[in-house]
């Protein structure tokens, strides 16, 4: 059984915003406006994968050109004027015509909702044990033709990055920014990618091999256990450990007993 104080110990020590970068994370702070920030956690989650050097410069290639209110430049722009500024974009499997159907997918979910936040809400039903049901609504709505920038949750894969833009809208602490006040933290999912799914072996919070949804479920049940109302909470302090060159994973085990 993993120890809560020593799951508290990592988070007391290291949910903090000096740890935070290398993180596509950071850039959300630059917005202090909701209707700006959740547009740019949906594009730097969805962009978070590969090298992360190169996440954080295809991440700031995209908003240098969306100005200094994302939302307005979307509201403002054609489909056409979208395909024009992110012409010849790359970000290893996601190319400019990916990246602009997401964009034109949160904009028609803009357009019809009022914001990404109230076309979730609107897919939510408390009685859920999970967001998974809400979240393959969104993303039916969404409507992204690049199946690997927005992957559909009702395969089997962890849908690791949606997990993650997740737990940066609907927390809010000293290192998540929230603002998606109408989401549970409960039904939240622990963001899984094989980083992770190695610390969830290592702390015995899971015994499968595959970094799939059923790990992070299963991830989740543990942490859920020891944060009944919050048990994502522990998952950005975790991941310092083997992201951060001054955070070797190999002692982790150690800085959880103090």
């Amino acid at each position: 059984m993993i120890s809560k104080i020593g799951l508290e110990n990592i988070y007391q020590k290291f949910n903090r915003r000096k740890y935070v970068h290398p993180d596509p994370l950071e850039f959300l702070y630059r917005y202090p406006d909701i209707q700006d920030r959740e547009i740019v956690g949906m594009i730097s989650s969805s962009l978070a994968y590969g090298r992360v050097a190169q996440i954080l410069k295809s991440t700031e290639t995209v908003l240098d050109k969306m100005g200094s209110s994302p939302f307005r430049f979307l509201m403002k722009s054609s489909n056409r004027s979208l395909s024009k500024t992110f012409s010849g974009f790359k970000h290893r499997f996601t190319t400019d015509e990916g990246l602009v159907s997401l964009m034109t997918g949160i904009k028609k979910i803009i357009s019809r909702h009022g914001s990404l936040n109230l076309c979730f809400v609107a897919g939510f039903n408390r009685n859920d044990k999970t967001i998974i049901e809400a979240l393959v609504k969104f993303v039916g709505e969404l409507n992204c033709s690049d199946r690997y920038l927005i992957p559909h949750p009702e395969k089997r894969g962890a849908c690791k990055r949606l997990n993650l833009f997740l737990r940066w809208m609907v927390r809010k602490d000293a290192v998540d920014p929230g603002g998606w006040e109408t989401v549970p933290k409960k039904k939240l999912i622990v963001p899984i990618d094989t980083h992770m799914a190695r610390i969830g072996r290592m702390l015995g919070a899971t015994m499968r091999k595959t970094a799939d949804m059923k790990m992070a479920l299963e991830i989740t049940e543990t942490f859920k256990k020891l944060a009944p109302r919050d048990p994502v909470k522990y998952d950005f302090a975790l991941t310092r450990f083997g992201i951060r060159n001054d955070l070797q994973i190999t002692s982790l085990q150690r800085e959880m007993n103090g």
